[in-house]
């Protein structure tokens, strides 16, 4: 096992693998900016460097900094988190060259599957079943009206290297179509350095289904069941649940067994998500993407299964052989997790920074929050609005929503504006409570109440 690592990250995600690596025994070296001199994260850290001034490029994102505090405090292994470097083959790679562990998968894994049309080759040479569309970049107009025709409108373009739903747009014919593919090409090149796109059969309101999987370096690799991501809005997680019951435990076999068969395909080593497209017309799954790291929404997995996803990651790169058996994991109940922003839902979500000055934490049983934020924190601009996760398990569904809205109901962060309300008001949704969700969900709920207010 490690004796020291350093989390290269920030906010709640780097306080949760402080505390992971304190429970293993392991020293901690945090990292910040000038703007986190004050996060929980430095504090719990055993160590802490600052790396730069504020905005990410000048931190966060800055290899050469990270790298350096690294090998000043001598440490064995770097943890990325999720975003910023998590996804980053060439930080994978300099990790590597400079003898320290990078903890997560290979430079060759996030590579494969970080470029979408590749994960989409890969996967379909591995048995997996694909959403119709191209098999290479779309160059020009030609290609992609050759495309469409083959698959049959609407379509949906989305960038190579994308996500988050930058780059993406749904086409309903020919003229949109064509209007579409530079806006599209210049929104990838603008936010991924790349500006490769391809089409795909645009699916009517589909579920996001994922699968958690975890690969030890001796091709030892479990599923542990899957997270409903159904509800986001543009593209971006709002709440995650598990176990789906929008699929029965034959589906759930079939999936978590396609999922081994594509990451062993790529040998892939350490935690990871393989996510699929639910048609629920055709009760037909597709392979959208695989996310090479741990994921917001992992605490969910924890819950039911009682397994610490976090631990086992790093256990995992230490060169430890994975204990768990696939018969022996059992899903236990239900867990939804509900993402709190510092955002003003009534207006389009804008981010809200500011000082905290009250906050209320909910608490109780099968009541779980992961956050780093405390009285008189303050949220900053520069980074993701995400200032806490809420995280209920019950025995079933409607007792896990039934706790949420006690939870959420005793969350209190003043002044600032917070999604909160907006959970509240979606976990009363008759449609919600009946589980009549997709992906479109949440933008036709905000639609509605504009409407409404109109």
């Amino acid at each position: 096992m490690f004796s020291k690592i350093l989390i290269a990250n920030r906010g709640e995600i780097a306080l949760r693998i402080i505390r992971a690596a304190h429970e293993l025994g392991i020293r901690t070296v945090a990292v910040y900016s000038e703007a986190d001199r004050e996060s929980l994260h430095v504090r719990f850290a055993d160590e802490a460097i600052c790396i730069g001034q504020a905005p990410s490029t000048n931190s966060y994102l800055n290899i050469p900094a990270i790298i350096s505090a690294a090998e000043i405090t001598d440490v064995e292994a770097i943890h990325p988190g999720y975003g910023f470097l998590a996804e980053n083959p060439h930080f994978a790679e300099i990790c590597e060259s400079c003898q320290i562990t990078f903890i997560g998968p290979t430079p060759e894994n996030i590579r494969s599957m970080g470029d979408k049309m590749a994960a989409r080759s890969a996967m379909q040479k591995a048995g997996l079943p694909i959403v119709p569309g191209s098999i290479a970049a779309i160059k020009n107009k030609e290609e992609a009206l050759k495309t469409a025709k083959s698959i049959g409108y609407p379509v949906i373009i989305k960038a190579s290297a994308g996500g988050g739903g930058k780059g993406m747009r749904i086409c309903h014919n020919d003229l949109t179509l064509i209007s579409s593919i530079m806006t599209a090409q210049a929104e990838a090149e603008v936010n991924f350095g790349n500006s490769n796109i391809y089409i795909e059969r645009y699916i009517d309101k589909p579920r996001h289904i994922e699968i958690q999987i975890l690969v030890d370096k001796y091709g030892h690799s479990v599923y542990l069941g899957e997270r409903d991501c159904s509800i986001q809005r543009r593209h971006q997680k709002l709440l995650e649940e598990t176990p789906s019951i929008a699929i029965n435990s034959k589906t759930r076999k079939r999936l978590g067994e396609l999922a081994i068969k594509g990451i062993k395909s790529i040998n892939y080593v350490s935690a990871g998500t393989v996510e699929f497209l639910y048609d629920q017309q055709k009760d037909h799954f597709y392979f959208m993407e695989m996310n090479t790291r741990i994921q917001v929404e992992h605490p969910v997995t924890e819950m039911v299964t009682g397994i610490d996803l976090l631990k086992e990651q790093i256990r995992i790169a230490a060169g430890e052989k994975l204990k768990i058996q696939q018969d022996s994991i059992e899903i236990q109940g239900h867990a939804i997790e509900c993402r709190i922003n510092a955002e003003d839902y009534q207006n389009n979500f804008l981010p809200c920074p500011g000082k905290i000055e009250n906050l209320i934490l909910p608490g109780g049983p099968r009541v779980r929050v992961d956050t780093h934020i405390y009285p008189g924190y303050t949220i900053s601009p520069f980074y993701d609005s995400l200032v806490a996760k809420v995280i209920t398990h019950g025995h079933n569904r409607t007792e896990a929503i039934k706790i949420m809205q006690r939870a959420l109901s005793e969350f209190t962060i003043a002044p600032i504006k917070t999604t909160i309300p907006f959970h509240l008001q979606l976990l009363a949704n008759p449609a919600f409570i009946k589980d009549e969700v997709s992906t479109h969900f949440v933008q036709e709920l905000l639609k509605d109440a504009s409407e409404s207010q109109a």
